[in-house]
């Protein structure tokens, strides 16, 4: 085993000295010049999107040995992301920062290593991102615990992160503006689990302690900016106003609502809150959005989302073609009962082109599904195959989202789903628009001539096959 692990650290090695090889080569010239470039190894693509504010700057296209390469004349100090679809994460420039990274999708945040001039602040990030992950996962059992016990617990880990986060700001001796963003990757994941243990805790163990928690339990809320333009599209903070509502804005005791007009509800409060407390338009908006998402991830009653995109649009500034909530909403109109679903086109195992129209003109039930997702994958085809046998008049499509042809066609080879229909979506970004695929845990059932009966349900929902009669 030894051996082993000094060859895996070896074989990482070998290419990680390459890049940095390049670095030097790279980074010559103006120090007015500012560079950003890599390797994307197992690209899922042919291109890396460079981005600032969730606007991209510029599509960089990887050359035959899957790198990148761009020169900006002037690049403003600040936060960007890097995209390599469906993957991304963050890189700071600083002034004259010229950065490589390296990259490999099939471990995308834990192969993330970047050099050049700035590459520390931006390793420094990295750790701590995986720090907060591998803490995520760590900590999960002790919202089981009882408050003290949580506090305890989280309060240890927090001041670990803070001695890290200290020892790294002495001896990088970053710039305040980059501080921002390193002090909130430290702070807002530990706000995060105080906002919510009361929910996790009731969900988990079914106590209720919200009238148990200490009067000084959110003191940290005095010193947030919620209205913080800078960190506006930084997902520890989002996340952590996300959290933050969803605890505030919770309905506790609600014994009269339906589980649907619950969500709506508190959906809404969530909403009516934000509006309250974030003054800022461009806080406002990320932060609205970011709701309007998960709702509409979650909640498919069709009369329902249409009140709550009226509240949406009612407190949200953005009103730009770009708004995503605006074209989920015109999406999920389309997909409503009785109408004809939009068309898209789909590739059989041949490769050839299949227009959804082809095979949906009749009574039909369409899946998803991805090799991503193994137990998904078997567990969908398994309660498939079952509803297939008590409802023969139906058609049962599975759409693969996210692979290749050749990986589809070997899982397909493997599992022999042979008296389904299997098609394979070729550009997701398509069918994510026109359908509104926002999950794996989605069905779409059609009824007579192919019109639309649910285009949000579930084959997991216990009332399900009712759906089909």
């Amino acid at each position: 085993m030894h051996n082993y692990r000094n060859l895996k650290v070896f074989a990482l090695l070998i290419p990680l000295i390459t890049l940095l090889s390049s670095c030097k080569n790279e980074f010559k010239g103006s120090d007015y010049v500012a560079y950003f470039g890599g390797e994307i190894v197992n690209p899922n693509s042919p291109y890396v999107l460079f981005c600032k504010d969730n606007e991209v700057i510029d599509s960089i296209k990887l050359d035959k040995n899957n790198r990148f390469f761009v020169q900006f004349d002037s690049l403003a100090p600040g936060l960007y992301t890097f995209k390599h679809e469906p993957e991304y994460q963050y890189v700071y420039f600083d002034k004259n920062d010229s950065l490589m990274v390296r990259v490999n999708t099939r471990d995308f945040d834990n192969s993330v290593v970047f050099c050049g001039r700035g590459d520390q602040k931006n390793n420094f990030l990295m750790e701590q991102y995986l720090k907060n992950e591998k803490d995520k996962n760590r900590l999960f059992e002790a919202f089981d615990y009882d408050i003290d016990q949580f506090t305890k617990a989280i309060d240890s880990s927090y001041q670990l992160a803070t001695k890290f986060y200290t020892a790294k700001k002495e001896e990088i001796k970053w710039s305040e503006e980059f501080d921002e963003y390193a002090k909130a990757a430290l702070d807002f994941p530990y706000y995060s689990r105080r906002e919510l243990y009361p929910m996790v805790h009731k969900i988990r163990t079914g106590n209720d302690v919200y009238e148990k928690i200490p009067a000084d339990y959110y003191n940290f809320r005095k010193d947030i900016d919620c209205n913080n333009v800078a960190l506006s599209t930084f997902s520890p903070f989002v996340m952590y106003l996300s959290h933050m509502l969803n605890n505030m804005g919770s309905i506790n005791y609600h014994n009269h609502f339906s589980e649907v007009d619950l969500a709506l509800k508190t959906n809404i409060n969530k909403m009516n809150i934000a509006d309250t407390l974030i003054k800022n338009e461009k806080v406002k908006n990320t932060i609205l959005n970011n709701i309007a998402f998960t709702y509409l991830l979650e909640d498919q009653n069709m009369v329902n989302n249409q009140t709550f995109l009226a509240t949406y649009h009612k407190f949200s500034t953005d009103k730009s073609q770009k708004n995503e909530i605006t074209k989920i909403g015109d999406a999920i109109q389309l997909l409503k009962a009785g109408g004809k679903l939009p068309e898209v086109t789909l590739l059989d195992r041949k490769g050839n082109k299949i227009k959804a129209s082809t095979f949906a003109n009749k009574k039909t039930v369409i899946f998803f599904w991805t090799a991503n997702a193994v137990s998904h994958l078997e567990a969908v085809h398994k309660k498939i195959l079952a509803i297939q046998k008590a409802h023969p008049e139906y058609q049962f499509v599975g759409i693969n989202i996210n692979d290749t042809q050749d990986e589809w066609k070997t899982f397909l080879r493997k599992y022999k789903f042979d008296s389904i229909t299997e098609l394979r979506c070729d550009d997701f970004e398509d069918i994510k628009a026109k359908w509104v695929i926002t999950k794996i845990h989605r069905t779409i059932v059609l009824g007579d001539n192919g019109l639309v009966k649910n285009a949000f349900t579930n084959v997991f929902e216990l009332n399900f096959e009712e759906e089909l009669k």
